[in-house]
């Protein structure tokens, strides 16, 4: 007997559901939709065959939210019921794919005139981390990216900073000025004592050889932080 689908009784009832949240997606994007129903969307194609929405919302009540959920250790993902590595492989190719999107919307770009852009693509790539990772963005005499690298990953609350390892590699790449990028895992990005005072080693050394120091940002899931906008540069 067919139901008003057109589809025989034997049909899942998740079916039903899983077209209309893509026919929602197709006439409207995701205005409107809640974090677990865009994460619904990407367990389709690992889950072909079961009702994705309760795993959906398990993920987000376990992590918190959807870039939360992206950006989660591959341990952690696979201690929830029903996610195996097919799920956490596609939820890092999303990942992998928004910070992809974020930093070409820098590159080759005038990074003083695209700050927001830089903001952006500094939380994508490392707001929601686990552990704290330092970043360095290495700028030309045109204030264009040529390098981008993690100079450090550390603990929940610490990474070492060496002054003159960052120094001595901007040298390495004839590099005119540098931006440094940390990550507070706890949220808050408010810079610490030890931040301040590494930050001021580093344009000390940074500035005996000509090297600008931009700005120091940290971020964290409740934000951002400038040195710059705070005055400490």
């Amino acid at each position: 007997m067919n139901n008003s689908y057109g589809k025989t009784s034997n049909t899942p009832g998740y079916s039903g559901h899983r077209e209309r949240l893509k026919q929602r997606f197709n006439s409207g994007g995701a205005e409107g939709f809640a974090d677990y129903e865009l994460l619904e969307l990407i367990l389709f194609r690992a889950i072909p065959r079961r009702d994705t929405k309760p795993l959906a919302k398990a993920l987000v009540n376990r992590f918190g939210s959807f870039a939360e959920v992206l950006s989660a250790p591959d341990n952690l993902l696979l201690e929830i019921s029903g996610i195996g590595q097919s799920v956490v492989t596609e939820l890092k190719i999303v990942k992998a794919a928004s910070e992809r999107i974020a930093k070409g919307k820098i590159n080759q770009q005038n990074i003083l005139s695209s700050w927001n852009d830089i903001l952006d693509y500094c939380r994508t790539t490392m707001a929601f981390h686990d552990k704290e990772q330092f970043r360095i963005l290495f700028v030309d005499k045109k204030n264009r990216i040529i390098a981008d690298e993690v100079q450090q990953t550390g603990t929940v609350d610490h990474t070492p900073v060496y002054p003159r390892e960052i120094v001595k590699r901007a040298l390495e790449l004839s590099a005119s000025a540098i931006i440094l990028i940390h990550n507070h895992p706890s949220g808050d990005p408010a810079p610490s004592k030890a931040d301040i005072e590494m930050t001021a080693r580093v344009k000390e050394i940074a500035s005996s050889m000509d090297i600008v120091l931009h700005d120091h940002i940290i971020v964290g899931k409740q934000g951002h932080t400038s040195f710059r906008g705070m005055g400490y540069l």
